[in-house]
């Protein structure tokens, strides 16, 4: 099992980013996983950098940690071309470090460029679309391509690692877990649902399986709460949700109904670890090998000391 610790790029700016991925390698995590937005989910977070440019300066400033997106939309905001000749390039300066995971998209982030935003099929057609396209061009070669939504003409890749990247693809159903064992190399799920891995390993998927836990440390549980209500509450609405509102004021209106309660049930939170190896557990259970800590407490600094010093073994010891 390999622990990693998302990077909230929607709740830092990008110097600060940085200095947490240093501080997690020191602190013993093996990768960092960094979403690739351009909004922020709520107002109140406030920042949305450039995911490209801040890891590869991560990358520049560590020399063990694992990199991710978690994840990249190829299908809208940019075309896979340019995915293709990112990710690439990323494996080429993090020496292999680096993972692309890839997912459908949200509404959030893709309807910057006024291309509108597909259905939930169009999105899964857009995505095995995207992902083919990525493959052919690190075949290497110029390559074209035509699909029903996407177009390739006569494109290379110049600058290939020697072994192409490794892609965790996002799921949370069978028809997406087909299509990570199919066109991916891993699966990439936010929910301890052991029907998405077991799906994964039904179609022929056999690569590392991603998973996000939502946690909250702080030294005091009513502080750790105050702090996911007021930056991450969104994640309460549900893919369905997430999904589909354009802005951040829109998430700020749809979770006006949430409450304590809601949070304690959706997030480990407090400083007692284990509570925190609970909730890991039941990933672990479900089937997933790489887990991804996403704190939404107030103190990335105490909360990484409270990995090192408290929480680490105790997790190593489930996997």
């Amino acid at each position: 099992m390999q622990i990693g610790y998302k990077l909230a790029s929607e709740g830092y700016g990008p110097q600060e980013i940085i200095r947490q991925a240093v501080r997690a390698e020191q602190a013993g995590f093996d990768f960092v996983e960094m979403s690739d937005h351009f909004h922020p989910w709520l107002d109140v977070q406030g920042h949305s950098s450039f995911t490209w440019s801040v890891l590869g300066a991560i990358a520049a400033k560590t020399s063990s940690l694992g990199l991710a997106t978690g994840v990249t939309c190829p299908t809208v905001r940019y075309h896979p071309a340019i995915i293709a000749q990112a990710a690439a390039t990323m494996a080429l300066i993090s020496d292999g470090r680096f993972t692309l995971g890839v997912g459908a998209g949200e509404r959030l982030n893709e309807h910057v460029v006024g291309q509108g935003f597909p259905s939930v099929r169009g999105r899964h057609e857009r995505l095995r679309e995207a992902l083919e396209i990525i493959r052919l061009l690190w075949q290497g070669g110029y390559q074209s391509y035509e699909g029903r939504h996407l177009q390739l003409e006569d494109a290379r890749v110049f600058d290939l690692p020697d072994t192409p990247p490794v892609i965790a693809v996002a799921a949370s159903g069978r028809s997406s877990a087909t299509m990570a064992a199919e066109l991916g190399d891993g699966l990439f799920a936010t929910e301890p649902k052991s029907s998405i891995a077991e799906h994964y390993r039904a179609a022929g998927g056999a690569g590392p399986r991603y998973a996000e836990v939502p946690l909250a440390w702080a030294g005091d549980e009513e502080q750790a709460v105050r702090a996911a209500w007021e930056t991450s509450r969104w994640a309460i609405t549900g893919w369905k949700v997430m999904s589909e509102l354009p802005n951040p004021a829109n998430f700020d209106a749809a979770t006006s109904w949430v409450e304590d309660h809601h949070i304690r049930r959706q997030f480990a939170v407090g400083p007692d670890p284990q509570v925190h190896v609970a909730a890991v557990k039941a990933f672990v259970d479900a089937g997933y090998d790489h887990i991804v800590l996403q704190n939404a407490g107030p103190d990335p600094d105490g909360f990484l000391d409270f990995f090192a010093g408290d929480l680490a073994g105790r997790l190593r010891s489930l996997g």
